[in-house]
């Protein structure tokens, strides 16, 4: 007779020596997801258990579980702080927690999964610890200050932005090639190539709120949300369903996308009769739910929306006989704010609708348009190292985008970190309007940015390229200076963001996930999120190979001292000699321990400038810690001040604070520099090959305790 404490059959057993699975995975899928897996599979070994770990990394999925290892699974164990896909998983006890608790838990993690919870496929079980249950994105245990809404929200945004990008240049092109000058505004005709492309484009604008919506409830509860957030987002960004002429924009996305989540989760913990529950994830959540938010925003919230669009439109009428400059301000601040939203689209259609009798109102609109994204992709061309691969990539479209007037190309800077972008892009859309109202430049058709001036349908043409060069000017410097004060790059939650919808009105997109202590060196975006961003780094598999050994391998055997030596000039690909190794740090500070590895690193013959290479790898710093724990520092930077990679390495026997997440000094300290165009699959390798050895605390001790500079290149040769 079974007791009601056992698992189903093929749940899992709960006795010694258990057939154990685990899957790490970090928003960058760099050190902490080698880390985790490394410090697992050790712990399971010294308990006596087999464990196979599949590692999610930037250089793509590694030691992939079969079917047969989930048949035969005592229990996984998910380590992760990105969306880890648990469909194969059901019928398994299933313990989800965040990557830092892999870390510097792996034991308790190994006993607490003998009685996780049995996935039963709707998301019900096997909550994160810490956070009572939910969402694949869940839990602040993988870092701190990342909460549920944040991660959620950066799942939605990775989703969003190729939907961003793909429709606004298909867009931006058409308009190019295809578009004529009328004034209803730039016009493809309708049987001509270009109007089809145009109409694949706008497909894409339409699909990226109802996108960005659903992925933000899809991370809190899973697969029932997902239905209910995209067609809340839907709903949200068609204003005809609700009596008004602009939808509720992205600001609108982000509020169906958290309502459908948490609806949804709430609606999971009812409890219902056993014949009930197999169609509950399928069936009868997605029906409530969707009914339920759909209802809810049409009825409740479209109302006030509605409101505010037609009270805003008769406010700005009273504003038309005062002072041209107050109302550009106005104007372009409307412009700016929410990129799509009902107050974005107020400005704009109260322009297009004076374009016959007051083309000047248009024309301060015309220069706002374009500026938060040509303001945002500037501000990644001027600071690059504040911004992520993906977020540098996305820059470029951005400021494709603007020149053709479309705003949502700002769209994932404002939704990563609206409280700094935002403003920016507010004040850089202030700045334009107010200086076109100024120079009384008319646009003659309702359509914005650079093109409309090229195309002819601007009269003033030298003071409305001034009003859009000084805009972007200020939304780039803003944005870089409360990205600088704020601690640079997107950094713990309370952000929002959310897309816009109609091309010259505005956006806002998120970018990924920053993970705490070892970011930026290479493309994240991916990552950060939650999507498939390591899909890019396929052409590293083989690159990294060396990496890609099972995570259940026992460490290497040490080489003999005579074979060390002989690989001595080798370590890391040789990016690391002996030149580049100190027995002992002097500084007793972290800014003191990066300027002392950064003049170490010059020994080498590879910085050409030792300053940029210490600004550099603070800015990094400022990010988020590279202090990784276990008296570990991995400090680095991505600069042109550095010809060649270069990787250095001393000790601290005091140890420096370094952040760490569990509070130890670092001790160990390595230091990696790259050039901008060599922070490939290869770096990403070293990385992999540096935390996974690094989690064995036999190689630490031995690194610590070795007698000279010689014996620590012998040890750390060990890593090859």
């Amino acid at each position: 007779m079974t007791s009601p404490a056992d698992p189903p059959n093929g749940a899992g057993a709960s006795g010694p020596g258990l057939k154990l699975l685990a899957v790490t995975a970090c928003p960058t899928g760099i050190a902490h997801t080698y880390m985790a897996a490394e410090k697992l599979a050790q712990a399971a070994e010294s308990l006596g258990h087999a464990m196979k770990v599949e590692t999610q990394g930037s250089i793509g999925a590694e030691n992939v579980l079969s079917d047969n290892d989930v048949r035969d699974a005592d229990g996984i164990i998910i380590a992760a702080d990105k969306d880890v896909d648990r469909s194969r998983f059901v019928g398994k006890r299933v313990l989800v927690v965040g990557v830092a608790e892999g870390i510097h838990h792996p034991e308790r993690l190994i006993e607490r999964v003998r009685s996780a919870p049995v996935y039963d496929g709707d998301g019900s079980a096997a909550g994160r610890s810490g956070t009572g249950g939910g969402g694949a994105a869940g839990s602040a245990a993988g870092g701190k200050g990342r909460s549920l809404t944040y991660k959620a929200l950066m799942n939605g945004v990775s989703y969003m932005i190729p939907f961003v990008v793909v429709g606004g240049l298909l867009i931006a092109v058409s308009l190019a090639l295809g578009g004529d000058t009328t004034p209803k505004g730039i016009v493809i005709p309708d049987d001509s190539f270009w109007k089809s492309v145009n109409d694949i484009g706008v497909i894409g604008f339409q699909l990226m709120i109802p996108i960005l919506s659903g992925y933000i409830a899809y991370a809190i509860a899973d697969r029932p949300a997902l239905v209910p957030g995209m067609v809340g987002g839907w709903i949200a960004a068609h204003g005809e369903l609700y009596d008004s002429e602009a939808g509720a924009g992205f600001i609108g996305a982000i509020v169906t996308g958290f309502l459908a989540g948490y609806l949804v989760r709430w609606i999971k913990m009812v409890k219902v009769p056993k014949f009930v529950q197999p169609i509950m994830p399928i069936i009868v959540i997605p029906i409530v739910a969707t009914s339920a938010l759909g209802l809810f925003f049409i009825y409740v919230l479209g109302e006030p929306i509605a409101w505010v669009f037609e009270h805003l439109t008769d406010w700005l009428g009273g504003l038309t006989g005062t002072s041209a400059a107050l109302l550009g301000t106005i104007l372009g601040l409307m412009i700016a704010f929410d990129m799509g939203g009902p107050v974005n689209k107020t400005a704009f259609l109260f322009g297009a609708g004076l374009v016959s009798k007051n083309p000047e109102v248009m024309g301060m609109c015309a220069a706002a348009i374009p500026v938060p994204p040509l303001g945002q992709g500037l501000a990644t061309l001027i600071r690059r190292r504040m911004f992520d691969d993906q977020e540098r990539e996305t820059g470029l479209a951005a400021l494709f985008m603007g020149f053709f007037g479309i705003t949502e190309g700002a769209i994932p800077f404002a939704a990563a970190r609206p409280a700094r972008v935002i403003p920016a892009n507010m004040l850089g859309g202030a700045v334009a309007g107010a200086v076109a109202g100024l120079a009384s430049v008319e646009d003659n058709v309702p359509h914005g940015g650079p093109i409309v001036a090229m195309l002819g349908a601007v009269d003033g043409v030298p003071m409305f390229f001034v009003a859009v060069v000084i805009g972007t000017a200020a939304t780039a410097l803003t944005t870089i200076a409360l990205m600088s004060l704020g601690g640079g790059a997107a950094q713990g939650g309370g952000e929002a963001s959310g897309p816009g919808a109609a091309v010259g009105n505005g956006g806002g997109v998120p970018g990924p996930v920053r993970e705490p202590a070892l970011v930026g060196v290479a493309a994240e975006g991916a990552g950060a999120s939650a999507t498939a961003s390591a899909a890019g780094a396929a052409s590293g598999a083989s690159a990294a190979g060396a990496a890609s050994a099972s995570a259940s391998a026992p460490a290497p055997a040490a080489v003999s001292e005579g074979a060390s030596a002989d690989r001595a000039d080798q370590v890391l690909s040789g990016y690391l000699t002996e030149q580049t190794v100190r027995e002992r740090l002097a500084a007793d500070g972290k800014e003191a321990a990066i300027r002392e590895m950064a003049e170490l690193l010059a020994t080498s013959g590879k910085v050409a400038d030792v300053a940029e290479l210490v600004r550099a790898a603070l800015a990094r710093e400022e990010q988020g810690t590279t202090g990784l724990g276990e008296e570990i520092a991995i400090p680095h930077a991505k600069t042109d001040a550095v010809t060649e990679p270069v990787v250095g390495f001393a000790r601290s026997p005091e140890g420096i604070e370094w952040g760490a997440l569990d509070d130890t000094k670092a001790k160990l300290v390595f230091m990696i520099a790259v050039p901008e165009a060599a922070a490939g699959d290869e770096h990403l390798r070293i990385l992999a090959l540096l935390s996974r050895k690094l989690m064995s605390a036999e190689f630490r001790e031995r690194l610590l305790e070795a007698a000279d500079e010689a014996a620590i290149l012998r040890v750390l040769g060990e890593i090859e």
